[in-house]
């Protein structure tokens, strides 16, 4: 047998509660470095909050969260980011106003050491737009470049999206509901999307996603979210043959 794979994201025993209601409880993950990972639940499982501690915008009450580890529960957002950990969220986060080069390259003038100012943007040729454009080829948007995010359709956002964190070179990367909103035409070409990031990247994916069909011949592993906590957490095969997640998980999606 092989060396055992190093953990690039775990949480131990998180729990969080808000005004006396738990949201999450004794929450227990291990994601392997350069897996990719779901998350499923029905509606109100905790799914998005438990994303949102992770990335820092929450803070749990319980519990701790390692990137690499790396104790970072008490890390701001801002910190999380430069360690590595980029996320996408169910509403769009792009600037609508900007073109669709412009979303990457502030970005990436971010990520090669500048800041989010729209002043600083120098010429074409320089290093942030060349990033921004390889990052633009990767998701098949370089013929929208010029395009402003807010007029693109739903799909493409989400490909714009994906570019987005590509130029950040995030090594944990948070997709949530990336598929939301998608025409089913689109779905293949965005799977294959995020497929080939985790792929040249090597970055270790955490995904939640209501399209389980999507995600069985997609991810390593799944893991069940219900009421607040995790009920299961295996190969896509597993998960799906667990009597637990049967009539915890689908039967209440029934």
């Amino acid at each position: 047998m092989g060396a055992p794979v190093p953990s690039a994201l775990k949480i131990q025993a998180l729990g969080l509660q808000i005004g006396g209601a738990t949201i999450l409880k004794d929450v227990e993950l291990d994601v392997a470095a350069g897996s990719l990972v779901g998350v499923i639940g029905p509606n109100g499982a905790g799914k998005t909050t438990l994303f949102n501690v992770v990335s820092g915008l929450m803070k749990p009450t319980a519990g701790r969260v390692l990137m690499d580890g790396v104790d970072v529960t008490t890390s701001s957002v801002p910190a999380r980011a430069r360690a590595g950990l980029g996320r996408t969220f169910q509403t769009s986060s792009l600037f609508p106003r900007l073109s669709v080069l412009e979303n990457v390259r502030l970005a990436a003038q971010v990520a090669l050491g500048g800041d989010y100012s729209l002043f600083h943007f120098p010429r074409r040729s320089d290093a942030a737009t060349r990033v921004a454009l390889d990052g633009l080829a990767a998701v098949g948007l370089s013929h929208k470049r010029d395009t402003a995010a807010g007029d693109i359709s739903h799909g493409d956002k989400r490909k714009l999206e994906i570019a987005v964190l590509l130029v950040t070179k995030a090594s944990i990367v948070l997709l949530d509901e990336p598929m939301a909103g998608v025409g089913s035409g689109d779905v293949p070409g965005l799977v294959e999307i995020i497929r080939q990031m985790q792929r040249d990247t090597g970055c270790t994916v955490l995904m939640v996603e209501h399209h389980i069909d999507v995600l069985m011949g997609l991810v390593d592993k799944v893991a069940v979210m219900y009421f607040g906590s995790i009920i299961a957490y295996d190969t896509p095969q597993k998960v799906m043959a667990d009597p637990l997640v049967q009539s915890a998980y689908l039967g209440t999606a029934a």
